[in-house]
Formats: structure tokens, C-alpha cells, sequence
């Protein structure tokens, strides 16, 4: 159970160990980088994905031997399951944004959440290029750089700025409909934002920088800290087809009032990514 743990240690140990992480990966962003791909072309991993996961495992088993994990480059290789069960559980994506980190577009992070009983409890995405931290204990709010932090509440679609991503996946039918998403959604909204990097697109509502954000083919990787994050900013999340958020869908939207989630999944075309991350 969550009260049978030291959440405050495992707080401060991944606040420490992602300072520490970040100077690797911030060290190594001011030239272009060699590169493998996994899935295609545009599914990159780096030396610097497979070190800073390797960093953050090693390190939290030292403190937390008992404790499980998902990390996106560990699962997306086939060296271990994507499997979600009530053991504290740490979700690790070493590097969001690894197409920025290669091209040295300075929009790329470290996320981290720890979920127990199969529920996030804490939640940390650092990018540190630019300095951002945004951090989140489920029950004691979301802070940006330390600060406590709101979404907007924006309830409107016609005032609404989205944030989403093509994805790393080039699938005709999965590109069919986010192209179509786009076309549809940007005629009554008011605008769009493609980042490069999902937590960080996440990140930005809880902040109140943005008013939503959805993407069908992403990780559980990839939102695993986030989804905290924004709902203790006051946020919503859920699935894109406006039920329950399943964190091994593949499919997440975020949004800074339950009305607008529920615009946008109205005028959303669906897609259903497969596998499924606990299909794998």
C-alpha cells in the first residue's frame, strides 16, 4: 500500500537523481547526435536514452530493491515487460523528445512517475535545457520550478490552444486520422502546438500554457508523470474518446476543465493504437 511507503524518500531520491541525469543529457544536446532506430525511421534511441535509464534504475533499485519498473527503452526492446501490477512501479522514459535531443532542438526531458497500487503517486518531468521541473505528489499539488502551478480552466474550444504530436509511428491509417484530427479540430479551436515531445506537451497545460492535450500512439512511458501532474494542477485526464483513462492504451487526452475534454473528444476521430504497452 502507498501508506507503507516512505513516499518522501522516494520523492527526494528521484528529485536528486534527475538533477543528476539531466546534466548528462544537457551536456550532450548542443551537437547532432548518432542515432539507432527501433520501430522506424523516426523511432530514434540514443547512447545517451540507454545510459540515463540504466542511471535511474540502477540507482532506485540500490535505494528500493523491492520496487518494479517500465522503462520505454527496456520494454520498447523486448529485455523486459510492460507490466503494471499494485508493486510500486516506476515508469521511466529516459529521454522524451529523443528526435529534438538528436536534432538539438532544446525541447526534450526526463520523466518519471512511480505508481502503487496501480495509482500515480508522484510524478517528476525535468527538461533541463531550459531549466523546466514540474513535479507532482498525488494529493499535494503540481509545481513548476517549485512554484505551485493551475491549469487555465479554459472551457471553450474556440479559445482553447492545443498541443499534440505526429507521433513516432508513420502507419497509414494512424496518420489518416491525426492528419484528419488536425484539419477538423483547427477550424474550432484556437490554435495548434506540435512540440516534439508528449510530457513536456502535457506539462504545458498544467501550467495553464496550453488548454489540452491528446495523442493516440503514445506510451505509458510517455505520460506516466504528466497525468499526475495535470490533475494536480486541477486538471482532467482521460481517454480521448471521453471515458476512463487506460494508461496502457496508448491513447491519453489532458485538459484544463472536464467541458473541454469533452468538446474535444466529441470532434475527434478515434484510433486505437495496437499493441497495446501490456500487450507486449
Amino acid at each position: 500500500m502507498a501508506s507503507d511507503l516512505d513516499l518522501d524518500k522516494c520523492y527526494q531520491t528521484i528529485l536528486t537523481l534527475v538533477d543528476e541525469a539531466g546534466k548528462i543529457v544537457a551536456s550532450r544536446n548542443s551537437e547532432r547526435k548518432s542515432y539507432e532506430q527501433k520501430s522506424g525511421d523516426i523511432d530514434l534511441l540514443t547512447v545517451t536514452d540507454k545510459e540515463v535509464e540504466k542511471l535511474l534504475i540502477d540507482r532506485i533499485k540500490a535505494d528500493f530493491p523491492s520496487h518494479k519498473f517500465i522503462g520505454e527503452e527496456g520494454s520498447s526492446s523486448g529485455e523486459s515487460k510492460c507490466v503494471l501490477t499494485d508493486d510500486p512501479t516506476w515508469i521511466i522514459d529516459p529521454v522524451d523528445g529523443t528526435m529534438n535531443f538528436v536534432h538539438s532542438f532544446p525541447h526534450s526531458c526526463i520523466s518519471v512517475g512511480l505508481f502503487v497500487n496501480k495509482v500515480p503517486e508522484i510524478g517528476v518531468i525535468y527538461n533541463p535545457m531550459l531549466n523546466q521541473k514540474f513535479t507532482a505528489r498525488r494529493g499535494k499539488g503540481a509545481f513548476y520550478n517549485g512554484n505551485p502551478v493551475h491549469v487555465s480552466g479554459e472551457k471553450e474550444l474556440s479559445k482553447a490552444l492545443i498541443t499534440s504530436e505526429f507521433g513516432s509511428s508513420r502507419d497509414p491509417e494512424k496518420m489518416q486520422v491525426v492528419n484528419e484530427n488536425f484539419q477538423n479540430l483547427s477550424k474550432i479551436i484556437h490554435g495548434f502546438r506540435i512540440l516534439g515531445a508528449c510530457a513536456l506537451d502535457m506539462s504545458m497545460v498544467a501550467i495553464g500554457a496550453a488548454d489540452a492535450c491528446y495523442e493516440m500512439g503514445i506510451h505509458i512511458w510517455d505520460i506516466a508523470a504528466a497525468i499526475l501532474i495535470v490533475r494536480e494542477a486541477g486538471g482532467v485526464a482521460i481517454d480521448p474518446s471521453g471515458g476512463e483513462l487506460d494508461v496502457m492504451s496508448r491513447r491519453c487526452l489532458v485538459a484544463a476543465s472536464p467541458e473541454l475534454a469533452a468538446a474535444i473528444a466529441k470532434n475527434l476521430k478515434q484510433y486505437y493504437p495496437k499493441p497495446r504497452d501490456d500487450e507486449c
